[in-house]
Formats: structure tokens, C-alpha cells, sequence
């Protein structure tokens, strides 16, 4: 049985302050990873249409067409869900509908809100990135870099970070 003194307080401070500032390292390590995954991922679905010949819209562009899927969606929820910031999105749905990739119908109920669909030429764009998100997924268990175990651990961790983000943004601002 050991006895805590107040002699070990000091060692208990300096063990604590180790352990947060190794923390505070991989923490800073895991945003920059994310941040620089997501540039990484844009980089890879631009590459993507440049193979094909798709030249007119751009990878967040490709992203929010690939999102939308098949649902008929307002900007604000696409907001609400967490895809894209406000002006970004209200842009590029804009740039979609010129360029034909989407439908736009103006609610009878609220005039203020647009309903978006993609039309075939949209959904063939969501079809390419959907082709290439499941050819990377073989690839990845293919090559041993992830199996199901691992890509649910990672999914389970940024979600508990995204949940702890959320509620930082609820209930402390």
C-alpha cells in the first residue's frame, strides 16, 4: 500500500503536464493529418476528372454532387448536415444548376428556399466519384494498409471528436 504526501504533488504536476503536453503534440499532429487528408482527397477526385476528360467542375463540386446523391436537398440542410459552409455551398449549387448538373424548384410553401436535384448529367458525376471511392476501399484492403476493424476504429475516434467539437460550438460560445 503506498501513501500519497504532499512531497509527491510536484511529481504529480510535472507527470501531468508531461502527458499533456505529449498529448497536445499528437493532437496538433491529428488536425494537420485531417486537414491535409482532406486537400489530399480534393487532389485526388480533380486527378480522377482530369483522367476522364471532365474539366468544368471542380472536386468540391464533384463532392457535393456525390453527397446529394440521389435526395432532394435545400442549401441549408446541406449546411445543417455538416458538408459545407454557407456561401461555399450557395455558390457552387449556383454554378451546378448553370452548368446542368442539377435541378432547382422553388418551394410553394417557403418562396425563399430552392430545392436542388442532380439531373443525369449529375448523376453520372456522382457515379464517377462513387466508382473511385470503392476502387480506393479494395485498394486499401487489398494492400493490408486497412481492414474493417481498423477503418471502425478511426470512424469511432473522429466521431467522438466530432461530437466533442459540437458540443464545444453548443455550449460554450
Amino acid at each position: 500500500m503506498s501513501i500519497h504526501t504532499d512531497l509527491d504533488a510536484p511529481k504529480d504536476d510535472a507527470l501531468k503536464s508531461a502527458r499533456t503536453a505529449a498529448f497536445m503534440t499528437s493532437y496538433l499532429d491529428a488536425l494537420t493529418l485531417v486537414e491535409r487528408l482532406h486537400r489530399l482527397l480534393l487532389d485526388v477526385i480533380k486527378d480522377e476528372f482530369e483522367r476522364v476528360g471532365l474539366l468544368e467542375i471542380n472536386a468540391v463540386q464533384a463532392l457535393l454532387l456525390f453527397n446529394i446523391g440521389d435526395n432532394e436537398v435545400t442549401a441549408g440542410e446541406l449546411k445543417t448536415r455538416g458538408y459545407y459552409q454557407g456561401s461555399n455551398v450557395s455558390y457552387n449549387l449556383k454554378k451546378l444548376v448553370d452548368m446542368g448538373y442539377m435541378h432547382h424548384e422553388r418551394s410553394e410553401v417557403d418562396r425563399r428556399s430552392v430545392r436542388v436535384r442532380l439531373t443525369e448529367k449529375g448523376r453520372g458525376v456522382r457515379d464517377i466519384v462513387a466508382k473511385l471511392f470503392s476502387t480506393h476501399a479494395d485498394g486499401l484492403v487489398d494492400r493490408g494498409v486497412l481492414d474493417q476493424e481498423g477503418i471502425d476504429e478511426i470512424t469511432t475516434a473522429l466521431r467522438r471528436v466530432e461530437r466533442y467539437w459540437t458540443e464545444q460550438i453548443r455550449y460554450i460560445y
